[in-house]
């Protein structure tokens, strides 16, 4: 039994305010396009700090740029000598095209039990979750065994370049004493062999964005010129676009694919990969996050060059998104310098290491604990993200962090598709769940 079973059932529950709290958060426009625009986040981080506040906590706002916004709170513990926990997520979202959507992706519809919206699951659903948990938390006279971080970070979605990375170069001191962190896109299930599996994320790839810059001469686009610096770069592009890159396991994914060859009574074997992909096919909508983490990534994702159409000209370039395996990017980068060839000039636009942490520990033992408590018979397993969080910029203070965003989805539902995508959208029943699972956490961390 949870402490949280024995308070007032006067106090609101948190799925009571949650649905509402991740509706609010959805109808602020905090679309991030990548560059230093100012105000995007300062409205929902008002409002977080508002919800915050409004139970008795005292909130530190934070700005890299002004608008940029960043919102912290503190929790006190029982226990003051234990290392503190962080709980985070981000306020920001990627663009959405109102036109590719079936309903406005600001508006927080519901429709057949689901929350629709841009930010519904990356991730305003776990910034809601956290709120509606703490405030239940702080109303109801609960203490968690230690104490207890709140970050709401501006800028994720550009590689938390005006918010995660810069209050760790800036203001380190908010996060003093703490030594592990849960955030995003861990924690969610998916269905192998008829058994719900909750994947926790305990790893996630490196993260390289690379600009190729190729020189030639200008001129006449009616004349032949062997130098066009259009051709060049098309061309490193291609190489670039089309390398094989050989299969690189790391721990994480050894053991997520020895726990799904337990649940199918498959076997697998590295020097045959052809045993791999139905261990991967298995993990069903998962699988388009999983099947990236099996070796290095590499796309190319923005192009510009020129002005007119008969006019050759003297610079192209484009941006490549590198995802390397944790631990290689001393050979990726390599590797992308030589498949780019000569005249071809390399420069950083944003780079982040890849993390790996042991699926072991108290805190690790505890998540899945309380999943398997909340959902006796399901398994949980580790796996590495292909993307990144704000976990990257956190490790740089020796924290450890994890994805947990505990949610019970649908077997129909393609979850991963649902990040950056169209139609995002969150069972409200998987809210339900998660703030439940959330609250144990808190009480038992």
């Amino acid at each position: 039994m949870t402490l949280s079973r024995d308070h007032d059932r006067t106090v609101p529950r948190p799925e009571d305010e949650v649905v509402e709290i991740c509706r609010r958060l959805i109808r602020f426009d905090t679309s991030n396009f990548g560059d230093s625009a100012e105000m995007v986040e300062r409205a929902a981080a008002e409002y977080v700090a508002e919800l915050l506040e409004d139970v008795g906590l005292q909130t530190t706002i934070l700005e890299s740029v002004r608008g940029r916004t960043s919102v912290f709170a503190r929790l006190e513990g029982s226990d003051s000598s234990r290392p503190a926990l962080i709980l985070h997520g981000h306020t920001d979202v990627v663009p959405a095209q109102a036109e590719d959507w079936s309903v406005d992706p600001f508006a927080a519809e519901v429709h057949d039990g689901m929350i629709w919206g841009r930010g519904a699951v990356d991730m305003k659903d776990m910034v809601a979750m956290i709120l509606a948990v703490v405030r239940y938390v702080q109303r109801a006279g609960i203490q968690p065994p230690r104490d207890i971080i709140l970050a709401f970070f501006a800028d994720e979605e550009n590689a938390s370049q005006l918010g995660g990375r810069w209050i760790v170069d800036h203001h380190p001191e908010v996060f003093e004493g703490a030594t592990e962190a849960i955030g995003e896109v861990g924690g969610y299930s998916t269905t192998v062999a008829g058994r719900r599996v909750y994947l926790m994320q305990t790893a996630e790839k490196g993260l390289q964005w690379l600009r190729l810059i190729a020189s030639g001469r200008a001129g006449h686009g009616s004349q032949i010129n062997e130098d066009n610096a259009l051709v060049r770069l098309a061309e490193a592009l291609a190489r670039i676009g089309r390398h094989a890159w050989p299969l690189d396991l790391s721990p994480t994914v050894r053991q997520l694919l020895d726990g799904v060859a337990d649940l199918t009574g498959r076997s697998w074997s590295e020097e045959d990969e052809d045993t791999i992909w139905p261990l991967v096919e298995a993990l069903g909508p998962a699988r388009t996050f999983v099947g990236a983490t099996l070796r290095t990534g590499v796309n190319p994702t923005q192009l510009a060059a020129g002005y007119k159409a008969n006019v050759i000209p003297t610079r192209a370039e484009a941006t490549i998104d590198v995802r390397p395996i944790p631990g290689t990017e001393e050979d990726m980068l390599a590797t992308i310098k030589r498949l780019a060839g000569p005249g071809i000039t390399i420069e950083p636009v944003a780079q982040a290491i890849g993390l790996e942490v042991p699926f072991e520990g108290h805190l690790v033992d505890t998540m899945a604990d309380l999943v398997l408590r909340h959902d006796p018979g399901a398994r949980v397993l580790p796996y590495m993200l292909s993307a990144g969080t704000d976990n990257k910029p956190l490790h740089d203070l020796g924290i450890r962090g994890y994805g947990f965003t505990p949610l019970r989805l649908p077997e129909e539902l393609d979850f991963p598709a649902m990040f950056h995508g169209v139609d995002e959208r969150v069972p409200i029943s998987a809210l339900t769940f998660g703030c439940r699972v959330l609250l144990d956490l808190v009480q038992e961390c």
